[in-house]
């Protein structure tokens, strides 16, 4: 179950890269109009006009990221007292819970807010902004921001948290207009390689055949390289489960520079990919001591305090050899598991028992 919820995030990484239904709208372009219903806060504007600077961002009163983001668009707006920032909400069934949503933000949402207009029998995502802007641009998520420059074309795209350095070089007239259109070309090019290609990998892990797994990722990551890290823990788990022990400990260790190896889920990932005995192929000595590395660097992290990873790191100490240790640690996780998800799972109780067995020489 470890491994399959893995691949399906795996899939699921490669699918955030799918080509939106619609794409009309990219950077260069000329921005559409702002047909908002009305402000709500900060001073009003009817229309966008040439000579300013604006960063128009959408947002919802029920989407934990876009609050997250609010207090660092407003010390933004801050810095950049020239520029106009727009927070337009879309996507909201209940418009009548934005203005009390602002108020209670107060100072933390410190720039003009407007709601979008939606036509009369329309639902939530049919209004002017959410259309014209959010779906003509291929967004499909929130909060997303558009940067607006002094003659009206959208020159950047993308999520709040990453607009610092852009907007810092749009404001100071170094923005490279030509080369953020070319890579904006680029990522739609990319984007419409990945469409043709994810059908194929869904087949290939469905298949459950390692060895076609990494087939089709070899193939994604030549059509398209700068997906290729995030498949690596794809890459990973079928690697060890062709017993391509080198490769697969080379992709692992990888894996570990990066987040991956401040992530308890990873780090569960990682070793349980290795130490899983549904595996056809038998781990290595050092595969298995890699895995325990990191299930024991896992188990730090969480403070001892997961089932999951105290049964990771159990099956790590028992294929390791450290018989007594699996014993006292997969009683942990099934002490652990009690009051949780994993309470009525026989297999933590049953890998306890298979231990305790083998410590007794059984």
């Amino acid at each position: 179950m470890k491994l399959k919820l893995a691949a399906t995030t795996a899939l699921a990484a490669l699918a955030a890269f799918a080509v939106p239904a619609r794409a009309d709208l990219t950077v260069g372009d000329a921005a559409p109009k702002l047909e908002v219903k009305e402000f709500i806060k900060g001073e009003p504007i009817k229309a966008l006009e040439p000579g300013s600077i604006y960063v128009v961002e959408f947002w919802a009163t029920w989407c934990g990221p876009c609050r997250a983001t609010i207090p660092h668009l407003s010390e933004l707006q801050k810095k950049h007292k020239d520029v106009k920032f727009i927070g337009v909400s879309v996507w909201e069934q209940d418009q009548e819970a934005i203005a009390p949503f602002v108020k209670e933000m107060g100072d933390k949402m410190d720039y003009r807010v407007a709601v979008d207009s939606i036509p009369e029998g329309k639902e939530a995502d049919d209004g002017a902004m959410a259309t014209n802007w959010m779906k003509a641009a291929g967004q499909n998520g929130i909060p997303a921001a558009f940067i607006v420059n002094q003659d009206l074309k959208v020159v950047w795209i993308g999520h709040p948290a990453e607009i610092d350095e852009p907007l810092e070089k749009v404001v100071s007239g170094d923005w490279d207009l030509a080369t953020a259109v070319a890579e904006a070309k680029k990522a739609k090019e990319e984007q419409e390689k990945l469409t043709k290609i994810q059908g194929k990998l869904q087949k290939a892990l469905q298949s459950e055949d390692p060895k076609q797994i990494l087939e089709v990722i070899a193939e994604v990551a030549k059509e398209v390289p700068s997906i290729e890290p995030r498949l690596a823990p794809m890459k990973f788990g079928a690697l060890v489960q062709t017993g391509a022990e080198d490769e697969a400990l080379a992709t692992g260790k990888k894996l570990l520079e990066g987040e991956a190896g401040e992530n308890p889920g990873a780090l569960n990932f990682i070793a349980w990919a290795i130490v899983d005995p549904d595996n056809k192929a038998k781990p290595g000595a050092k595969l298995v001591a890699f895995a325990l590395e990191s299930a024991k660097k896992g188990d730090e992290l969480e403070d001892g305090k997961s089932p999951f990873l105290a049964d990771t790191l159990a099956r790590a100490y028992f294929v390791s050899g450290d018989i007594a240790k699996a014993v006292e640690t997969q009683q942990r996780a099934v002490d652990l598991a009690k009051g949780t998800e994993l309470e009525d799972d026989d297999t933590l109780k049953d890998r306890l028992e298979e231990y305790k067995k083998a410590a007794a020489g059984k």
